[in-house]
């Protein structure tokens, strides 16, 4: 996919559709990823006076919780696709009225920071699932403030590349729409005006005890986005083949478990100072004439 173009195979209906679906719960899977990109903030040296949780009810409330501790003076504003989404999260993370806790924390507001104004953006496994991901980077872009960092992880083209094998040899429609290359991702990084992107990548295998319980996890981190997906619903023969072939073409280790790998892609990157395009006549908004004077001119 170049910088450009919308992922080929992603179905926006369907997206729209899991947005109002999906459980109202952090996976497992993503909060282990969050404390995995927690790491990286020790290459990080700003701290934060204010920060953007993008999806944090699917991205991680216990990572939530981790992060006010690493950033506690720091506004935190929390941001949710979905009102009932939204109300799911603020039963999460906003303290009990009979808390001391409630009184020292740093403020949490469930709202949109206003423009420009965000130290940091942490949006952890939403990205994948985006129909127009370059826009979604430019939403981000958007509410940082110049030198502001985003944090961000998705999932990478070799997620459940076993359970797409089977669907192939069974001769079934894919089983889940193509996932973007960490490359892809930086080239877009830039396109969208970050700078100094960092991106890497590193492969999470989890094993199972039968077919049921991987079908089960899967079933609570998405669904098949593909727009060449099968059409209809399927039935109880339908999914005890598809159980009996993953028993049977699955690898299994020693101790019988199904092996199952999700390949994860972290990436960082700041905002770039605006650039302006020299012309006889030049328009400029009032935020990024800001931009230029508090960071200096940009190039043209």
């Amino acid at each position: 996919m170049t910088p450009t173009e919308r992922p080929p195979t992603l179905d926006p209906i369907a997206v729209s559709r899991w947005e109002r679906s999906a459980p109202l719960a952090s996976p497992w899977l993503h909060e282990e990823v969050a404390r995995r990109m927690m790491d990286r903030l020790q290459w990080i040296k700003l701290q934060p006076q204010s920060w953007v949780h993008w999806g944090a009810l699917r991205g991680g409330l216990q990572a939530h919780a981790q992060l006010a501790k690493t950033y506690p003076g720091a506004t935190a504003f929390v941001l949710e696709n979905h009102p009932h989404r939204a109300r799911e999260a603020m039963k999460g993370i906003v303290q009990p009225w009979w808390t001391p806790r409630r009184w020292t924390a740093a403020p949490v507001r469930f709202e949109a920071p206003p423009p420009a104004s965000a130290d940091m953006l942490w949006a952890n496994m939403a990205l994948h699932e985006s129909a127009d991901p370059q826009a979604l980077l430019a939403q981000w872009r958007e509410a940082l403030k110049v030198n502001g960092f985003l944090m961000f992880s998705c999932l990478g083209p070799d997620t459940a590349k076993e359970l797409r094998e089977v669907y192939a040899q069974l001769g079934w429609p894919p089983a889940g729409h193509e996932l973007t290359d960490m490359h892809d991702w930086g080239d877009m990084l830039v396109q969208t005006g970050f700078a100094e992107p960092v991106m890497d990548m590193e492969r999470i295998t989890l094993t199972y005890a039968t077919p049921a319980r991987l079908l089960q996890d899967l079933a609570e981190l998405g669904r098949n986005f593909h727009s060449a997906r099968f059409p209809a619903l399927r039935g109880r023969a339908w999914k005890a083949r598809l159980e009996e072939a993953l028993g049977r073409h699955l690898v299994k280790g020693e101790d019988g478990r199904l092996s199952l790998t999700f390949e994860v892609i972290y990436g960082h990157a700041l905002k770039a100072p605006p650039k302006v395009k020299v012309s006889a006549l030049s328009a400029v908004s009032v935020a990024d004439m800001r931009s230029m004077l508090q960071g200096g001119r940009p190039g043209a």
